[in-house]
């Protein structure tokens, strides 16, 4: 009796020194745990980071004066969305307002500033994207909808389609009472001058590689000015959106990554948004914005992680470049890119604002 009594007080006393208990962060079999026994703590009340495209760009091809204007304008879109945050609004209006400051500048390849196709017309591309319900909403090949970005939000909202293109959504933007333009208001000269440019050099050659069946080293090489922007609210809610003109020299009604869910934009409650911007062909194949969040919620990678493995690795690999923007359920942010530079800004919920261009 003594001696099982001595061995019971052995065995409680063990326990209560933790010898004999399993160590939580063990797992020796390498056994996934459900998301939901994670407990994480919300690190902001709300974020805002936006990009205005990634490429080439470099100081020494940058004026002081030109340098300082797309400061400016960036600023004044991100602030734009941090003041409907931190009043309390949806991370969706905040995206649809900031991408609209950059639609409305001729700075910009979206909106007023977008690129000339081969035939000298503007076809513009937006998607958008909401975290809470996974409803999304795009437009492709418009050229009368001032803000892309609206009729992307009212294909969400106001019709049972995810996509609309060409003719039928210039009409439904016109039943739904969005402002309608003449193709005329999306003239720029530089833009126009660029378009010249590309056509009297014959950069448009074919030249095939191992990797892609068409490469154009104008567009290797050149600036992507599509803009984006991704939000978490105070409620929780995060929200992705992209708006571009697309590629300078398009043919054949061409539609890259931008109005493409899950390649240019995507937001999920579960894990994160992301807006990118690069070469739109390789952000489709590598299913870009998507799978920044699958990694996050099938492999347990953190926002930077994933982003880095898909713009550092994935992408370069099959022969693309450019970057993305992103942020997650907590807060986090991310601005990654593989290009010499990206235009990009970001804000906290205590206001501390981020403005960056080269690398």
């Amino acid at each position: 009796m003594n001696r099982f009594l001595c061995a019971l007080v052995i065995l409680l006393l063990c326990f209560s020194c933790g010898e004999l208990v399993p160590n939580p962060d063990e797992n020796p079999n390498n056994i996934t745990r459900d998301s939901s026994e994670k407990t994480e703590e919300k690190q902001q009340e709300f974020a805002i980071v936006i990009h205005g495209g990634a490429g080439t760009i470099l100081r020494k091809n940058m004026s002081p004066e030109k340098e300082a204007a797309y400061k400016a304008k960036l600023e004044e879109a991100i602030r734009t969305g941090y003041e409907i945050l931190k009043n309390g609004g949806s991370s969706l209006d905040a995206v649809e307002k900031t991408i609209n400051v950059m639609e409305d500048s001729p700075l910009f390849n979206a909106g007023k500033g977008a690129v000339f196709t081969n035939a000298e017309t503007n076809e513009l591309d937006a998607s958008i994207m909401d975290g809470k319900t996974l409803n999304a909403g795009a437009s492709a090949g418009t050229t009368t909808v001032k803000n892309p970005i609206n009729l992307a939000r009212a294909v969400m909202e106001k019709s049972e389609h995810v996509m609309l293109s060409g003719k039928g959504a210039e009409t439904f933007a016109e039943e739904q009472g969005l402002k309608i333009v003449t193709p005329e208001y999306f003239y720029t000269e530089n833009r126009f001058q660029s378009l010249k440019n590309i056509k009297d050099k014959e950069k448009t050659e074919l030249d095939h590689d191992a990797k892609t069946a068409f490469y154009d080293p104008v567009i290797k090489d050149s600036k992507f000015g599509t803009v984006g922007c991704v939000a978490l609210d105070k409620n929780g809610n995060l929200a992705a959106g992209t708006s571009t003109g697309g590629m300078t020299n398009k043919r054949y009604g061409r539609i890259g990554d931008a109005p493409i869910i899950g390649s240019g934009t995507y937001a999920n409650n579960t894990t994160c948004a992301v807006s990118s911007t690069g070469w739109g062909e390789y952000f489709i194949r590598a299913q870009v914005a998507h799978d920044i969040s699958a990694l996050m919620e099938y492999k347990g990678l953190s926002l930077k992680e994933a982003a880095q493995l898909v713009i550092q690795e994935k992408v370069p690999n099959l022969g693309g470049n450019g970057g993305v923007v992103a942020v997650d359920k907590n807060g986090n942010m991310v601005m990654e890119f593989n290009t010499a530079g990206m235009y990009r800004a970001s804000m906290t919920d205590d206001g501390e604002l981020t403005i960056k261009i080269y690398e």
